[in-house]
C-alpha cells in the first residue's frame, strides 16, 4: 500500500536551525565546547518561586483539567497584571489561557480565517505563523523589510499589499528575529484601516516584557478587532511549561472556547498554578534583573559584531535577538552557519529560517548565553573571520 502525506505538509518547512542544532549536540558529545547563539531560549532557570508553586500544585493534587479558556484565577491574575503593569482594563473573559503562543496564535487563525482569505505577513517574520495561516486555509502574502528602514513596517506598507481578499494582518512587536518594536501610532493606524475594511490585526506581544530602552505599554484594549498573543515562556523563562495566552474581541470567545475544547481541551494544570506566581512581586523582581542582563548583552554584541562586520544599522529595542547582514562574508546564510558551527563550533541561525527577502545575506544571532560565553564567541569569530 501506498501512504499518501496530505498535501497541506508541502508547505509545511523545517527549521534550518534543528539541523545546526542537532550537529552542535554530536560536536558537543565530542567534547567540543559550542557556543550557542542560535536558540530563541532564555538560558535562565524558570524563577524559583514560580517553581516552588508547580512542586506545591502537585502536592495538592491539581492534575485534572481546567476549563478549556484556563484556570479562572490566572485569567484574573493575567487581567490584573494589565491593570498593574500598563494601566489597562481588560475584562478577564477577554483572556484565554492555551499550551503556549503557539497554540494561542492556531486558535486565532482556526476562528478569523476562511478558506482561501489571504493574511498579510511581514518578511523576514517568525516561520510558524504563515504555517498557521496555511493550515487554516488561508493564503500569506508578505511585505518584505529590512535594514534600509531598520525593518520598520509602515500603513503604506500594510495598504500596498492589501486586497479584496485580506481578512488579517499579523505582527509582532518587538519581533523575532529583528528585535524591532513598533510604535503605537503606526499599530493604531494599521488596525484602524483593518477595521475600516472588515478585518482584524494579530498582534504577538510574546516579548512585551523585553523592551530596553524605553516604557512600553502593551496594545491591548485600544481597538476592537485586534487579537493580543502573549506568553509565559519568554519573558517569564516558562518556556517548558508550556503556557501562553491571548486577548480576543468578546464575540470570539464562545468560538475559540469551542476550537479549544476540540483540539487541546486545556493547558498543563500544574503549569497554570505554577504562572499564578509569575506576577507576584518577589518574582518580577527576579525577572527585572533578567532583562538587565539581557540589554548588557544586547549593547555589547551590538557593537561587537558591527566591528566584526556584521551589517546593522539600528539597536534593536526589545527580544534578545540581533539579525545581522552577513553579505561580507557570505551569499548563503546556511553555508555560513555550518561553516561557523563546524571551524569555530559557535552555532547561529539562517537568515533563510525567517522568510526568503535577502535571507541568505542575513544570519541571527541570538543572545541568550551569558556574557562570558558571547565574549568566547565574538573571539572565535573575530579570529575566524579576519
Amino acid at each position: 500500500m501506498k501512504h499518501s502525506i496530505a498535501t497541506r505538509m508541502e508547505h509545511i518547512a523545517p527549521f534550518h536551525v534543528m539541523k545546526l542544532l542537532a550537529r552542535a549536540k554530536e560536536l558537543e558529545a565530542q567534547g567540543k565546547i559550542v557556543v550557542h547563539m542560535e536558540i530563541g531560549e532564555p538560558d535562565f532557570d524558570t524563577p524559583a518561586p514560580i517553581v516552588m508553586a508547580g512542586i506545591n500544585a502537585l502536592d495538592k493534587g491539581y492534575t485534572h483539567y481546567t476549563p478549556a479558556l484556563g484556570l479562572n484565577e490566572l485569567r484574573v491574575a493575567i487581567a490584573n497584571f494589565y491593570k498593574s503593569n500598563d494601566g489597562i482594563d481588560v475584562d478577564k473573559n477577554r483572556i484565554v489561557v492555551a499550551p503556549g503562543s503557539s497554540s494561542a496564535l492556531q486558535l486565532v487563525c482556526g476562528v478569523v480565517i476562511n478558506p482561501g482569505d489571504e493574511v498579510i505577513l511581514t518578511d523576514p517574520g517568525y516561520p510558524c505563523n504563515k504555517h498557521f495561516v496555511q493550515i487554516a486555509g488561508g493564503i500569506p502574502t508578505f511585505i518584505e523589510l529590512d535594514e534600509q528602514n531598520n525593518y520598520e513596517i509602515t500603513l503604506d506598507d500594510v495598504k500596498n499589499k492589501w486586497t479584496n481578499n485580506t481578512r488579517a494582518i499579523m505582527l509582532a512587536s518587538p519581533s523575532n528575529p529583528t528585535g524591532v518594536l513598533i510604535d503605537t501610532k503606526t499599530l493604531d493606524d494599521i488596525a484602524a484601516f483593518a477595521e475600516q475594511k472588515n478585518a482584524y490585526l494579530i498582534l504577538d506581544e510574546i516579548y512585551h516584557g523585553l523592551v530596553y530602552d524605553e516604557d512600553v505599554k502593551s496594545f491591548v484594549g485600544r481597538c476592537e478587532n485586534v487579537f493580543i498573543i502573549n506568553s509565559f515562556s519568554k519573558y517569564f523563562c516558562m518556556t517548558g511549561w508550556r503556557v501562553g495566552w491571548l486577548v480576543a474581541p468578546a464575540e470570539f470567545i464562545d468560538s475559540i472556547d469551542r476550537l479549544a475544547q476540540n483540539i487541546f481541551l486545556a493547558a498543563p494544570t500544574v503549569a497554570q498554578h505554577a504562572a499564578l506566581e509569575a506576577f507576584q512581586p518577589a518574582t518580577l523582581d527576579i525577572l527585572e534583573s533578567y532583562r538587565k542582563e539581557f540589554k548588557e548583552r544586547r549593547d555589547y554584541l551590538y557593537h561587537a559584531l558591527n566591528d566584526l562586520g556584521f551589517g546593522m544599522k539600528g539597536k534593536p529595542q526589545g527580544a534578545f535577538y540581533l539579525y545581522a547582514n552577513s553579505a561580507r562574508f557570505s551569499s548563503n546564510s546556511f553555508q555560513l552557519a555550518e561553516d561557523l558551527l563546524e571551524n569555530i563550533n559557535v552555532a547561529i541561525t539562517p537568515g533563510i529560517d525567517f522568510g526568503k527577502h535577502l535571507a541568505q545575506e542575513h544570519v541571527r544571532f541570538a543572545y541568550t548565553r551569558s556574557m562570558e560565553q558571547l565574549e568566547l564567541g565574538v573571539s572565535r569569530l573575530a579570529s575566524y573571520l579576519k
